[in-house]
């Protein structure tokens, strides 16, 4: 196996950790860059695992996992939230896993609307009968 390593900047190498909000300032092409330069570095870690590196740079490769895991997450987010702004309002029409979770039965649960209809026998009996109201003396 051969391994193509690049950098751009001398930089690209001494990635520490990465701060989640951070990312969230940065476009989606500028996160998809980071993740290439993070895949990057952690390709050269490994191959610094293999031929006994210093402890350090065995250390770095954790570090590295979870950035790449923040970049992946913060992007699965944005990626979400522009979904989610693009199905607003669109109710029964938008994908399984944008609508709310809740649980089994309180979606399928009668709506308020559902619960507040009655028979056409039930109003004439409430509009016959009207509930009495009574004056109790204390």
């Amino acid at each position: 196996r051969t391994f193509v390593l690049y950098s751009s900047s001398p930089d690209d190498f001494k990635m520490g950790k990465v701060k989640a909000y951070e990312l969230r300032t940065k476009t989606k092409s500028a996160l998809v860059s980071q993740l290439k330069d993070l895949k990057g570095e952690l390709q050269t870690l490994r191959i610094a695992q293999v031929t006994g590196g210093a402890p350090a740079k065995l250390a770095k490769i954790g570090v590295i996992r979870k950035s790449i895991a923040r970049v992946l997450t913060v992007t699965n987010q944005i990626t979400k939230s522009k979904l989610r702004e693009k199905y607003a309002g669109e109710g029964k029409f938008m994908p399984i896993d944008l609508r709310e979770k809740k649980t089994r039965a309180i979606r399928r649960r009668l709506t308020k609307e559902q619960l507040a209809k009655k028979t056409v026998k039930q109003a004439k009996k409430e509009a016959y009968f009207p509930q009495r109201v009574y004056a109790v003396k204390a």
